[in-house]
């Protein structure tokens, strides 16, 4: 009698984890939970990331300081804004570094890399990194493309060159944002993301 109790006790322990644990991460055609986390802005106003939602939807790409892969692709984000814009999609750049918060990602440093840069898109904090956790962003840079609906349609790599944009073959976030705006299949839907580690702190 014993061990039948501990056959069927078992599979309810099991489920039981399963429906508690919490999920990490979105995939294509969710929404991610994190759109209601707030970030906070080089001036110090804060906002819940669905703020920056435009009309036909929402680019956001983790970013930071100084990882050689994003200072190799960030020539392209300008570029990549203006026609986020004219496909009327928002755009911003999120630094979810925590870890470094006290040094190169800290806001000042943040300030002075974006001025550096000309940024012409909002540069963000993600504190203790909930909304990375929530997209299950890994890298810097590592791109999530949503719709209008905040369902998201493409991610991973901006795109298949980050040395060089001039020899790049395949334009993954661009021709994303392209499908996206003409109401046409996104194919891929995902690349591997390549960059540095988001600097999570250690719990």
């Amino acid at each position: 009698m014993i061990m039948k109790k501990k056959l069927f006790i078992l599979p309810l322990l099991i489920a039981a984890f399963f429906a508690f644990t919490p999920k990490q991460g979105i995939e294509i055609g969710e929404t991610a939970e994190g759109l209601h986390h707030k970030v906070t802005e080089l001036d110090g106003d804060e906002k819940m990331l669905r703020e920056y939602l435009k009309p036909q939807g929402l680019l956001v790409v983790f970013s930071c300081n100084t990882c050689p892969f994003v200072e190799a692709w960030e020539d392209r984000y300008n570029e990549i804004h203006e026609m986020a814009k004219k496909e009327e999609i928002g755009m911003v750049l999120i630094n979810s570094n925590e870890a470094f918060r006290g040094d190169e990602d800290s806001p000042e440093n943040m300030k002075a890399h974006a001025l550096e840069e000309g940024y012409t898109m909002p540069y963000v904090i993600d504190k203790d990194h909930k909304i990375a956790d929530a997209f299950g962003a890994k890298t810097t840079p590592h791109v999530f493309l949503l719709d209008r609906n905040l369902k998201l349609v493409y991610k991973g790599a901006i795109d298949d060159n980050y040395e060089n944009k001039d020899e790049v073959k395949k334009q993954y976030l661009k021709d994303a944002i392209t499908a996206m705006a003409s109401g046409k299949e996104i194919s891929p839907q995902t690349s591997k993301a390549l960059g540095c580690s988001i600097k999570r702190v250690k719990k």
